[in-house]
């Protein structure tokens, strides 16, 4: 088993192994003093792991409930977590309880963002089961939805209990699934370490995927410690984002995965870095290879028009003003602070 210790205002671990959902309750046990359990996961999740997870729970005494939502992004909305409260509410969760979220990032994000919210705050326990959750949004507390305006408008802080994760959940995963984890992966080779983005060269990343997720989730590690609240640094972490949620938004958050969309949104920022002399030349080829070899789109059908357009909703956005993510070259990173009515212009290639 792998750990990774996040040092944020409320720490905790992240464990990794091969096997552990058999053995989820054994850990909530030794962390929380709960008696009730929710574990919140969706239609396509559910008939893989449920009775595992629930197993688990119950093997340790837990009382516990289940809340199956649909899977798919769309299901990401305050609708959705106000049939959770329902449940919460009517099974009568208390402050030590646990809420646990079981699936992707859609899941983790909403499951955490009622945690957050619920009786002003309850513990919840992250157990990722796609590569995208896996390598990077189980972890670091951000939690949310989306509004028909933009993705992930409304959430909080609220970092999780721990996080277990099960490369073996992988196995069970369709391959746009796999591609879609990818953009995320590529990302932290792009803004930290131009080594892991080399080592990712050989297109089997998945060959070891175990030591892949360990070196992503200690870079998030790393800049959520020095960053929790996302003032400086942490923003890094949003290379490729800006664009990429504006795809997101203008497929209606269908079509395309976010780890597709941010493959893109990377592409489009390196050759915007590059044209304004702020990359290094070259950079959105080496990208753009990279991205092929994991088979993750490198252009989107939208204008750059209709890109910037929907990007001004993004959360990135302060007065009149947007924070740009770039690449001085592979493994460094930069942030800009760019005029909205500017941003069309700068990012036409």
């Amino acid at each position: 088993m792998k750990t990774v210790h996040v040092s944020t205002g409320k720490p905790y671990d992240i464990f990794i192994e091969r096997g552990i959902l058999d053995c989820c309750g054994k850990y909530i046990k030794q962390l929380s003093k709960a008696q009730k359990v929710v574990v919140i996961t969706d239609t396509n999740v559910a008939p893989h792991y449920q009775w595992r997870i629930l197993n688990a729970l119950e093997k340790e005494a837990f009382d516990v409930k289940t809340y199956i939502y649909r899977a798919g992004e769309e299901s990401k909305t305050l609708d959705t977590v106000a049939e959770l409260y329902k449940v919460l509410a009517d099974f009568r969760m208390t402050r030590k309880d646990v809420i646990v979220a079981l699936g992707g990032g859609v899941c983790g994000d909403m499951a955490g963002f009622a945690a957050a919210t619920y009786l002003r705050g309850i513990d919840f326990v992250q157990v990722p089961t796609s590569l995208l959750a896996q390598v990077d949004s189980s972890v670091g507390g951000k939690t949310g939805v989306d509004l028909p305006q933009g993705k992930n408008l409304v959430g909080a802080f609220h970092q999780p209990l721990a996080v277990l994760i099960d490369p073996d959940t992988l196995n069970t995963l369709p391959d746009d699934f796999i591609a879609d984890g990818m953009g995320e992966v590529i990302k932290y080779g792009c803004i930290k370490d131009a080594a892991f983005f080399d080592s990712l060269q050989d297109g089997k990343a998945f060959d070891r995927i175990d030591e892949v997720i360990e070196t992503c989730v200690s870079v998030k590690r790393d800049v959520v410690s020095r960053d929790e609240k996302e003032a400086g640094e942490r923003m890094l972490l949003n290379f490729g984002h800006t664009l990429g949620h504006a795809i997101e938004k203008l497929w209606g958050f269908t079509g395309i995965t976010h780890g597709m969309a941010v493959a893109v949104g990377m592409v489009l920022m390196a050759r915007a870095g590059e044209k304004h002399g702020i990359t290094e030349p070259g950079t959105a080829d080496k990208i753009i290879a990279l991205c092929e070899k994991y088979h993750l789109p490198v252009s989107d059908k939208a204008t750059f028009a209709q890109m910037a357009e929907a990007a001004k909703g993004d959360k990135k956005t302060a007065g009149g003003s947007i924070n740009l993510v770039l690449l001085n070259r592979i493994g460094e990173s930069c942030i800009l602070k760019l005029p909205l009515e500017e941003l069309e212009d700068f990012i036409t290639t």
